[in-house]
């Protein structure tokens, strides 16, 4: 029986004592159309000699003398080379056959049936070219996913740098200018006498103040200014500032005796958390419908977590596998930019967002909770007249 295929070069390690079975394993791959480059070697110091050159395949006998196949098996596994490896012996127990295809032998051949040795020999060079490919693309799928984390990474801090650029202009030009205009319009209203202009000037200032407000809560969404004062303190604004616009109770809670060091975080990590919980409170404005909301803010075993959970409807599987979930996607991102992770679980009895955060080891115990309307000053204003 023949091989018929296309004439083909191969670059063969042969290990094998015997000249006659050498000649007789060339004389097979000849007629099967393999045109055989063969190195034969039948010492174990040949053997690793050999390996430092470049093979298709190995092929080797198992009885040597003071040196067997697997031996050899073990030390191409040794070196690190991803080389087919054959094993061909003139009788070889079915337990042996069995060990050495586990150990990572690509096939095993009997002497008195070498007809099926040029498709072993093809078929098992094909697997480890195949096996290389898979192994490259995966290695550049995940220098790919790197890449696309990193520039996820660089878009989220350059949106970040541009909301700030952004809302120094409009504090600085949109803010003063709304400011003086409203002074301006003040003074008319104090030195005039006329109904008319009187109902005109209140008609301005009134529009005014809107403007100022609306500039206002476009900076404050922007870039929280009210960070300055520590994450702790924007959070309590944020909580209190959610429970009077939806009526939705709001809780913060931080264990007491770590007080201190959230107002020594990390540059960055504190915008990272904030972002978070307005993501998250954002999202239970528009679709979980609860009553109840609670935020935990803790520094444990290293570790900063930001938890908010309510008590809504919770999310489908379906809502969490949207194709433009990017809200969800966005906060993943976010939080790779600190080293952190996000964690969301959802079910009928609502929704929590975790976001942790690793940091030098600190411990809290005591609990305090905070009141959700506790006023805290939002440094984001300019003033009244």
């Amino acid at each position: 029986m023949t091989y018929s295929s296309p004439q083909r070069h191969l670059r063969l390690l042969h290990i094998e004592d015997s000249e006659l079975d050498h000649e007789l394993t060339l004389a097979h791959l000849r007629r099967g159309g393999v045109n055989a480059e063969a190195v034969r070697v039948e010492t174990e110091s040949e053997y690793l000699r050999a390996l430092d050159e470049d093979w298709d395949v190995i092929v080797s006998d198992y009885n040597l003398p003071g040196f067997t196949g697997l031996m050899a098996l073990d030390l191409l596994k040794a070196h690190g080379h991803d080389i087919p490896f054959v094993l061909v012996s003139g009788e070889i127990g079915e337990d042996t056959a069995v060990e050495a295809m586990r150990n990572g032998a690509s096939d095993y051949l009997l002497k008195n049936n070498l007809a099926r040795l040029v498709p072993a020999l093809l078929h098992a060079i094909e697997a480890a070219e195949t096996r290389r490919a898979r192994e490259q693309a995966d290695m550049e799928l995940g220098v790919s996913k790197q890449r696309l984390h990193e520039l996820a990474q660089h878009l989220q801090t350059s949106v970040e740098m541009e909301r700030a650029a952004i809302a120094r202009e409009i504090h600085d030009d949109v803010g003063g200018s709304l400011t003086a205009l409203k002074f301006d319009l003040a003074w008319i209203a104090r030195h005039s006498k006329e109904a008319d202009v009187q109902a005109r000037v209140n008609g301005a200032l009134e529009t005014v103040t809107h403007a100022i407000e609306a500039s206002q809560r476009i900076m404050h969404n922007l870039r929280p200014a009210i960070l300055e004062q520590g994450l702790l303190a924007a959070l309590q604004w944020m909580a209190g500032r959610f429970e009077r616009r939806t009526g939705v109770a709001c809780v913060l809670r931080t264990p007491q005796s770590t007080l201190p060091a959230l107002q020594n975080l990390p540059a960055g990590v504190p915008l990272v958390a904030y972002r978070m919980a307005q993501e998250a409170l954002t999202n239970i404005t528009k679709h979980a419908h609860a009553t109840r909301v609670e935020i935990d803010l803790a520094l444990a075993g290293g570790v900063l977590s930001l938890e908010v959970s309510d008590n809504g409807r919770g999310l489908s599987p379906e809502d969490l596998e949207k194709a433009r979930s990017f809200g969800i996607r966005g906060l993943h991102e976010r939080a790779r930019t600190v080293d952190g992770w996000v964690d969301l679980s959802s079910g009928p009895a609502g929704t929590t967002l975790i976001l942790s955060v690793p940091l030098q080891e600190l411990d809290g115990t005591q609990v305090k909770e905070l009141p959700a309307t506790h006023e805290i000053e939002d440094p984001t204003g300019w003033g009244e007249i």
